[in-house]
């Protein structure tokens, strides 16, 4: 999961490659210049700032650019970092109404820089977070339609069509999300959470019998999109490595879980006088742009996805226990993280 640090005005911010990131320059200039359409040598090479997950870096050749993403250093948890992934969803969706960059080149060979990597398009836009900060109320209203218009495009892409028939296992898409995250939890466990325990055992045994199918990004929220430079509207959806084929109302109660039950806690009740939608009317938003009915046990979904960003975050802060994490952060704060979520999503489902 990721969100790059950004200047005051939402650009991304970039600098040299970080020591623990560092690898064989030469050897990925050589590659680029036999696969790289457009690459004519003397790279320039910057690393993207913030983020969590896979390390990112801008290339330069002449008056191009793009960006390159590759896997972390490091003993990694299974099924994690996967870059592959995130290189074939953006290039079966390059023709759909989902705007993602293009793909240019994947390498699954570690013996050019030590790990597999991807080469895009380098798109201009804004990074931010979700309460849009620098945005007027008119621009955040505006924006949060569109946020809700592209996962609406994302779950009517016929998956089959697109290349997309083997990208998720078949069977129910929460029931197996379940195992995967309490699996990945149990593998970076470092303290003792009740409240995780709790729902461990209390969400296998009442997964709605929901068997829809559709393309799911996996962490669509405002961190990771990017916003055109001037206008209120998604230029890019960004970070697909966890994407699968699954529950469209699993990617929808994500962005609810990560913004109206966290980073909008400070003020949840100014969210009308900031432009910002409220819960009920993003998630109808989205109904109205997808062309689906309410949401049914929308309390389960939100607090799957809690469990689930307390499992991701646990992964994050183990990694940076063992100095292995993309970037810079406070432990404490990402162990707090962990323990809120936890206490918010067991606290949603005994208001069921």
């Amino acid at each position: 999961m990721e969100l790059l640090d950004q200047t005051e005005d939402n650009l991304p911010i970039l600098s040299d490659v970080r020591e623990a990131h560092k690898f064989d320059e030469s050897a990925l200039d050589k590659y680029l210049a036999k696969h790289l359409e457009g690459y004519s040598g003397n790279m320039a090479l910057q690393q993207f700032s913030g983020g969590s997950s896979n390390p990112t870096f801008l290339v330069e050749s002449g008056s191009h650019r793009w960006v390159m993403r590759k896997r972390p250093p490091g003993n990694l948890l299974p099924s994690a970092h996967q870059v592959d992934r995130e290189y074939r969803v953006m290039h079966a969706l390059q023709e759909t109404g989902v705007p993602v960059p293009k793909m240019h080149l994947f390498c699954d060979n570690p013996d050019v820089i030590g790990r597999e990597f991807y080469v895009m398009e380098m798109i201009d836009g804004r990074v931010t977070r979700s309460e849009l900060p620098g945005f007027t109320p008119a621009e955040r209203s505006t924006f949060y339609d569109d946020f809700a218009r592209v996962l609406a495009a994302l779950h009517t892409v016929d998956h089959e069509a697109v290349g997309l028939a083997k990208h998720g296992r078949p069977g129910n898409y929460f029931a197996r999300q379940i195992d995967r995250w309490s699996k990945q939890y149990v593998a970076a466990k470092t303290d003792d959470i009740p409240e995780m325990d709790e729902l461990m055992r209390w969400m296998p045994a009442n997964v709605p019998d929901w068997e829809e199918i559709s393309v799911i990004h996996g962490d669509y929220r405002v961190g990771n999109v990017l916003v055109h430079p001037t206008e209120p509207k998604v230029v890019a959806v960004l970070d697909w490595e966890i994407s699968t084929l699954g529950h469209a109302l699993g990617d929808l109660s994500y962005h609810c879980a990560y913004a109206y039950h966290a980073e909008f806690d400070e003020f949840i009740n100014e969210l009308d006088e900031r432009g910002i939608p409220s819960e009920r009317d993003y998630v109808a938003a989205y109904c109205r742009h997808a062309g689906r009915d309410p949401v049914p046990n929308w309390n389960f979904c939100v607090a799957y996805n809690l469990f689930r960003l307390a499992s991701i975050v646990q992964g994050v802060y183990a990694r940076g226990l063992q100095g292995i994490a993309s970037s810079e952060f406070q432990l404490e704060q990402q162990q707090a993280q962990v323990r809120a979520r936890a206490e918010k999503a067991w606290a949603l489902v005994e208001a069921m």
